[in-house]
């Protein structure tokens, strides 16, 4: 059974830094892309960060410079380390693993508040 958990967030002041991390279980973790999404209130989920089965990247712009995605394939970990945050960096943060033929899963997300 594919599993996904995030874990990570908080409250933090505006400048300040927290890293998320997607646990992953249950399936092949080194195939599968691996995506960050978000929420804020009222808002459509945003890709933020995407991370390829060979390490190659993806950053939305507003997080370029700020954000960044790793994976650790030893540990079925993706972590995203996020710097300079931003009070619109508030929303609740979802790990996404998606493989061409076997489809895609989701985590439960983790909530992110920057203050002002």
């Amino acid at each position: 059974q594919v599993q996904l958990v995030e874990s990570g967030g908080g409250l933090v002041q505006a400048g300040g830094s927290l890293r998320l991390s997607c646990a992953a279980s249950g399936f092949s973790f080194s195939t599968y892309f691996i995506r960050w999404y978000r929420q804020a209130p009222g808002k459509e989920r945003e890709l933020v960060a995407a991370i390829g089965t060979s390490g190659t990247t993806y950053y939305v712009d507003s997080v370029k410079g700020r954000f960044t995605i790793s994976r650790d394939n030893a540990k079925n970990t993706v972590y995203l380390q996020m710097n300079s945050l931003k009070p619109e960096d508030t929303a609740v943060y979802y790990c996404n693993a998606c493989h061409l033929s076997r489809g895609e899963s989701w985590g439960q997300g983790t909530q992110v508040t920057v203050s002002s």
